[in-house]
């Protein structure tokens, strides 16, 4: 009987044990949210591109010899025409010297030649030398004429050689790093490349654009809603990777009138005035063009967006305090704020902070709403799916 009791007992407290505890309700996360509000938003075309020179020379050896001094600063500016390097002229020279020296003896051949036809011309007439041997003075004159030609052709050659010794800019621009130091061997046939020069005021930024954004474009210049400066020329503005606005205007000089089967963009090009050599070759920058505005356009600031490949998200609080995930399609960036094109309605509470800690589903605490505001009216754009 006391074995039984015992039984018992310990059921029970195994049964007791086996009870689950209640969960505690999820803790509310705090979060400020910002209240979607239609606006009239700035129309901007996002040109993502980079910039290129106006034009690029490769200075490169034209005569063989030790290249005995470099002569410009590396990475100034240099003038067209401007001495770069010195190569050894002395062996060009010595062939000037010889081929100038045969000139002026074939010159002397022809004069001796000359004087012979005028001696025998009064001779042939008289009968007292045959017409063959005044014929023979005749031709030999004139090989002797077209022999000073010839050697006078090699002495503008040998003089051109000899001034390629001195290697000169041949446009103005900026000049590169040396590709060569003092004492090496340059080569003629190989055509040794001694530097680049890029002329880069101003300069080009290019652009491969989706063929859709090129006829919004289109469009949008047809029907007057960009931008012309006072040429009646596409305005362009720019933006550097960093946010900060390039402060001299440009306009779009090419556009291209063909797709690229391959990748679906077409070519665009933009002139910029680069005075300060802000610009740089190679460097990505943003262009924007201004296409009027957008009515009842909808924003949401940037911080609140997690970009994805079909556009990006947004955590949007319910009516029942819960963290929701909503798909949007992303327009261009308007001073730090992206236009939504969908997904958003007026009214909905785009959630702005501790986003890292929330979850779909999860219930929110709304610590401070604040009201969309309007964008500034010089809009600083970027294409959606592309981090700042």
């Amino acid at each position: 009987m006391k074995f039984l009791y015992q039984f018992l007992v310990v059921a029970l407290l195994l049964a007791g044990c086996s009870q689950p505890e209640e969960q505690a309700p999820p803790q509310e996360v705090p979060v400020r949210v910002v209240t979607v509000a239609a606006r009239t938003v700035p129309n901007v075309i996002e040109l993502p591109g980079r910039v290129e020179p106006v034009r690029t020379a490769e200075v490169r050896a034209r005569v063989t010899g030790i290249v005995q001094e470099r002569l410009y600063e590396e990475g100034t500016d240099v003038q067209e025409g401007q001495p770069l390097f010195r190569i050894d002229p002395r062996e060009l020279r010595a062939s000037y010297n010889q081929t100038e020296a045969a000139l002026t003896r074939a010159r002397a051949t022809a004069a001796n030649a000359r004087a012979v036809v005028e001696r025998y011309r009064p001779l042939v007439a008289e009968d007292a030398i045959s017409g063959q041997e005044y014929d023979a003075a005749v031709a030999a004159a004139r090989e002797a004429e077209a022999n000073v030609a010839q050697i006078r052709a090699q002495l503008d050659a040998a003089s051109l050689q000899l001034g390629y010794t001195t290697v000169r800019a041949p446009i103005a621009g900026r000049a590169g790093r040396a590709q060569i130091s003092q004492g090496a061997l340059v080569s003629q046939a190989e055509g040794t490349l001694l530097t680049t020069i890029e002329q880069i005021s101003p300069v080009y930024v290019s652009f491969a654009q989706a063929a859709s954004e090129v006829l919004r474009l289109r469009r949008a210049i047809a029907a007057g809603e960009i931008d012309l400066d006072e040429n009646d020329q596409v305005e362009v503005r720019l933006t550097f990777s960093d946010g900060t606005a390039y402060p001299v205007p440009g306009y779009i000089d090419f556009l291209a009138f063909s797709v690229d089967q391959e990748t679906g963009t077409v070519e665009l090009r933009a002139e910029f005035p680069n005075p300060e050599r802000l610009l740089l070759p190679g460097e990505f920058v943003r262009a924007q063009i201004y296409a009027g505005e957008v009515q009842n356009g909808l924003t949401v600031p940037q911080r609140a967006v997690s970009l994805t490949e079909e556009g990006g998200t947004v955590f949007v609080v319910n009516s029942e305090g819960q963290a929701t995930v909503r798909q949007v399609t992303l327009g261009a960036m308007v001073s730090g704020n992206w236009i939504v094109e969908s997904g958003l309605n007026a009214g909905d509470r785009v959630i702005v902070s501790n986003l890292q800690k929330i979850r779909p589903g999860a219930p929110v605490k709304i610590m401070r709403a604040q009201t969309g505001q309007r964008p500034a009216a010089s809009p600083t754009p970027t294409k959606a799916g592309q981090a700042n």
